[in-house]
């Protein structure tokens, strides 16, 4: 159901190349109403920072494997997002995740044996090239108002980045996510729709937590974010309902 972003490029993105004055001095970043990435992706990066804001409209759900991330679930199917058309235009409100924000744009590393981070972009995005429209980056080779800003909320990214894998790392280490099930009845239909491949917190175990451990994730600022983890997860039959209004369910009822 939910797999962590695979290794290489990340979700989105299909190439990355650093901003530089001698390439792009003439290159403007035009804004776009639509994301069409976006349509075929069902579950997208989400940091700690966000869980408040976001729960109010997307089921927030762990990755499966050894090295968990959570994830804004946009669709319970791979390949299906409910909260966009065709044409990556938003259907209503919602929550837009910061990591669709963020992009074309990324912080990487361009050498291996080096920790510095170079502000970076994706060339077939379409946001950013040679074009009349749109804000300048870069002015007699100097970046301009609009890449400090870009430059800023790709760092404040990696921040809320680094604290949500402290997040998951003590809610690994107190052995509270657990693998996640959840099973969907339809009328018509014998067999629910089952959907698994994903982790969520143990309920159970929270509620049994010692004391010492329960004023830790209570002093550290995670009982909140975990309480909105588990409230959003009755979001996921309200996206599934919206896959059906939207014919975008599979043929017949199967495990996934």
């Amino acid at each position: 159901m939910a797999t962590a972003p695979n290794n290489g490029l990340p979700i989105f993105y299909n190439d990355l190349i650093p901003l530089n004055s001698q390439e792009h001095g003439d290159y403007h970043i035009r804004p776009s109403d639509s994301a069409p990435y976006l349509t075929n992706q069902h579950a997208v990066p989400l940091t700690v920072d966000e869980f408040i804001s976001a729960q109010r409209f997307v089921p927030i759900i762990f990755s499966a494997g050894e090295d968990p991330v959570p994830l804004a679930l946009m669709g319970l199917n791979e390949g299906i997002n409910t909260f966009v058309d065709d044409e990556g235009k938003l259907r209503g409100p919602t929550y837009l995740p910061a990591y669709v924000r963020r992009y074309p744009w990324m912080l990487a590393k361009l050498r291996p044996d080096s920790e510095e981070l170079s502000l970076c972009f994706d060339p077939t995005s379409g946001h950013v090239g040679v074009f009349e429209e749109g804000e300048a980056l870069l002015a007699d080779g100097q970046p301009t108002e609009t890449t400090t800003n870009i430059l800023k909320y790709c760092e404040e990214f990696e921040q809320a980045a680094a604290r949500t894998g402290q997040f998951v790392a003590e809610l690994k280490t107190m052995g509270l996510l657990m693998d996640g099930e959840v099973s969907i009845q339809t009328p018509g239909n014998d067999q629910p729709f089952i959907y698994r491949g994903f982790q969520m917190v143990n309920e159970e175990k929270l509620r049994d937590m010692r004391g010492d451990q329960l004023r830790k994730i209570t002093q550290n600022g995670m009982l909140p974010l975990i309480h909105a983890h588990l409230f959003s997860l009755q979001l996921m039959r309200e996206i599934f309902q919206q896959q059906i209004d939207q014919g975008k369910m599979p043929n017949v009822p199967a495990p996934q």
